[in-house]
Protein backbone atom coordinates (compact mmCIF):
# COMPACT_ATOMS: atom_id res chain seq x y z
CA UNK A 1 0.00 0.00 0.00
CA UNK A 2 1.27 3.22 -1.00
CA UNK A 3 2.52 5.84 1.83
CA UNK A 4 0.11 8.82 0.68
CA UNK A 5 -2.92 5.97 1.00
CA UNK A 6 -2.40 4.88 4.45
CA UNK A 7 -1.59 8.45 5.36
CA UNK A 8 -5.25 9.27 3.94
CA UNK A 9 -7.00 5.98 6.37
CA UNK A 10 -4.90 8.10 9.21
CA UNK A 11 -5.91 11.42 8.57
CA UNK A 12 -9.28 9.89 8.03
CA UNK A 13 -9.46 8.16 10.83
CA UNK A 14 -8.17 10.83 13.32
CA UNK A 15 -10.56 13.28 12.02
CA UNK A 16 -13.61 10.95 12.89
CA UNK A 17 -12.31 10.35 16.09
CA UNK A 18 -12.20 14.46 17.01
CA UNK A 19 -15.23 14.68 15.79
CA UNK A 20 -16.28 11.82 17.88
CA UNK A 21 -15.01 13.55 21.13
CA UNK A 22 -15.50 16.72 20.97
CA UNK A 23 -19.07 15.49 20.61
CA UNK A 24 -18.74 13.30 23.61
CA UNK A 25 -17.12 16.47 25.41
CA UNK A 26 -18.90 18.81 25.23
CA UNK A 27 -22.19 17.05 26.17
CA UNK A 28 -20.27 15.64 29.56
CA UNK A 29 -18.76 19.55 30.36
CA UNK A 30 -22.87 20.51 29.86
CA UNK A 31 -24.08 17.87 32.00
CA UNK A 32 -21.69 18.23 34.53
CA UNK A 33 -21.21 21.99 34.39
CA UNK A 34 -17.72 22.23 33.83
CA UNK A 35 -16.33 25.23 32.78
CA UNK A 36 -12.73 25.01 30.82
CA UNK A 37 -11.13 28.46 32.03
CA UNK A 38 -7.78 29.28 31.31
CA UNK A 39 -7.63 32.96 29.88
CA UNK A 40 -7.59 35.17 32.89
CA UNK A 41 -10.88 37.41 31.92
CA UNK A 42 -12.44 34.36 32.25
CA UNK A 43 -10.67 32.89 35.62
CA UNK A 44 -11.15 36.44 37.00
CA UNK A 45 -14.95 36.38 36.39
CA UNK A 46 -15.54 32.75 37.38
CA UNK A 47 -13.65 33.55 40.48
CA UNK A 48 -15.81 36.33 41.34
CA UNK A 49 -19.30 34.26 40.68
CA UNK A 50 -17.59 31.41 43.01
CA UNK A 51 -17.93 34.28 46.07
CA UNK A 52 -20.89 35.51 47.60
CA UNK A 53 -21.85 38.96 46.19
CA UNK A 54 -22.53 42.13 48.52
CA UNK A 55 -23.51 45.45 47.19
CA UNK A 56 -22.88 49.00 47.79
CA UNK A 57 -25.55 51.58 49.00
CA UNK A 58 -24.93 52.90 45.58
CA UNK A 59 -26.11 49.63 44.06
CA UNK A 60 -28.92 49.02 46.14
CA UNK A 61 -30.11 52.31 45.16
CA UNK A 62 -30.20 51.63 41.49
CA UNK A 63 -31.84 48.10 42.30
CA UNK A 64 -34.89 49.71 44.14
CA UNK A 65 -34.92 52.32 41.57
CA UNK A 66 -35.01 49.54 39.01
CA UNK A 67 -32.66 50.62 36.90
CA UNK A 68 -30.48 47.50 37.51
CA UNK A 69 -31.47 43.93 38.19
CA UNK A 70 -29.75 40.69 39.60
CA UNK A 71 -29.80 39.67 35.84
CA UNK A 72 -27.68 42.69 34.51
CA UNK A 73 -25.36 41.67 37.25
CA UNK A 74 -25.00 38.06 36.02
CA UNK A 75 -24.57 39.27 32.98
CA UNK A 76 -21.60 41.61 34.00
CA UNK A 77 -20.36 38.37 35.43
CA UNK A 78 -20.93 35.94 32.75
CA UNK A 79 -20.14 37.98 29.75
CA UNK A 80 -18.40 40.98 30.33
CA UNK A 81 -14.81 41.76 29.22
CA UNK A 82 -12.34 42.71 32.24
CA UNK A 83 -10.33 46.10 31.55
CA UNK A 84 -7.36 45.25 33.55
CA UNK A 85 -5.25 47.99 32.57
CA UNK A 86 -7.56 50.20 34.26
CA UNK A 87 -8.19 47.46 37.40
CA UNK A 88 -5.80 47.64 40.59
CA UNK A 89 -5.08 43.80 40.93
CA UNK A 90 -1.82 44.79 43.19
CA UNK A 91 -3.80 46.03 46.29
CA UNK A 92 -4.21 43.79 49.16
CA UNK A 93 -6.44 41.88 50.31
CA UNK A 94 -8.84 43.13 47.74
CA UNK A 95 -8.60 43.59 44.37
CA UNK A 96 -10.69 45.75 42.47
CA UNK A 97 -12.15 45.48 38.94
CA UNK A 98 -13.80 47.10 36.59
CA UNK A 99 -15.64 44.79 34.13
CA UNK A 100 -17.44 46.29 30.28
CA UNK A 101 -20.58 44.96 28.82
CA UNK A 102 -23.05 46.21 26.59
CA UNK A 103 -26.97 46.28 28.40
CA UNK A 104 -29.85 46.48 26.36
CA UNK A 105 -26.81 47.46 23.54
CA UNK A 106 -25.63 50.44 25.72
CA UNK A 107 -22.61 50.18 26.75
CA UNK A 108 -21.81 49.72 30.62
CA UNK A 109 -19.10 49.59 33.50
CA UNK A 110 -19.29 47.64 36.72
CA UNK A 111 -16.45 48.05 39.26
CA UNK A 112 -15.69 45.06 41.77
CA UNK A 113 -14.01 44.66 44.62
CA UNK A 114 -12.80 41.36 44.96
CA UNK A 115 -12.12 39.88 48.44
CA UNK A 116 -10.85 36.41 49.39
CA UNK A 117 -13.81 35.96 51.45
CA UNK A 118 -16.82 37.96 49.67
CA UNK A 119 -17.24 40.32 46.25
CA UNK A 120 -18.48 43.71 46.72
CA UNK A 121 -19.94 45.64 43.54
CA UNK A 122 -18.91 48.86 44.19
CA UNK A 123 -20.35 50.86 41.33
CA UNK A 124 -22.36 50.25 37.71
CA UNK A 125 -22.46 52.86 35.16
CA UNK A 126 -25.20 52.06 32.71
Amino acid sequence: MAFLKRLGFYLFGLAIGLIFLAVFFRNKSEELGVEFCYFPNCRTLKDIRAKPLDYSNEVNELLLAKQLDSTNIAFFLREGKVDFKGSDTKSTPCKSYIIEAEINDKPAVMTVKNCPDKAVIEHVRL
